[in-house]
């Protein structure tokens, strides 16, 4: 468990934070490319979540691919990350979070659950979400970023609820769990967009730089779709 720190404003816990950011989607709705190696200001996009959570103090990540495996791993092997394989990505990003979820230490009490297509996340956005989840209501395990009343990502949980998960069927994940549980999830409201912000498709991509000015582009050997 986290150990107890003093500070300015008396005790509280060093949270003990794992990651898990999820790769391993087919981009069928990108011309089956694997969306997370789209590039902004030349990086890439899952190397700029690593970044992010890195910058933030993160103590272990863990990235999920699936699809694209051997193109996506040249751009993270660097970081000091647990790399898994989901071997059967088209059952769905349960399964990839679930995957996950038993790749990190034991000594880990809280899960950060990111997602590799948010180009627009940072480490001070990371570190309000953290902030968030120590500040969060009694008896809420889970918080869920919402902007505009519309829920957001990444997403934080406690680790009796990555437990609970992984004691669960298969088919459960932390979008299941919330929605057995809706007493101790913690909707935080924000007006940051960047939670909001991801790139599923083309269209994403143009609305993104028409939104912000932030153009994102493929690398040379993707830049055809399938």
């Amino acid at each position: 468990m986290g150990c107890i720190l003093k500070g300015g404003g008396g005790l509280y816990s060093r949270l003990a934070v794992g990651a898990v950011l999820l790769a391993a989607g087919s981009g069928s709705r990108m011309g089956n490319r694997p969306k997370c190696l789209l590039e902004l200001g030349g990086v890439p996009l899952i190397r700029r979540q690593l970044i992010a959570l890195s910058g933030a103090g993160v103590d272990e990540l863990v990235v999920v691919l699936g699809h694209y495996a051997e193109q996506i791993e040249p751009a993270v092997k660097d970081f000091p990350v647990t790399l898994v394989r989901n071997l059967d990505p088209d059952a769905g990003q349960v399964s990839s979070l679930r995957l996950g979820l038993q790749a990190l230490s034991s000594r880990i009490d809280t899960v950060l659950v990111a997602l590799a297509d948010q180009p627009l996340i940072n480490s001070q956005d990371i570190n309000d979400l953290i902030g968030a989840y120590k500040k969060r209501p009694e008896g809420a395990q889970v918080v869920q970023p919402t902007v505009d009343g519309q829920p957001a990502n990444p997403v934080m949980f406690s680790g009796d609820v990555r437990e609970q998960i992984l004691a669960g069927e298969a088919r459960v994940g932390c979008k299941q769990w919330q929605a057995a549980h809706a007493e101790a999830v913690f909707r935080w409201e924000t007006a940051n967009q960047r939670y909001r912000t991801d790139v599923d498709s083309l269209e994403d991509i143009e609305a993104l730089a028409k939104r912000t000015g932030h153009r994102l582009r493929w690398p040379p050997h993707l830049t055809e779709a399938v």
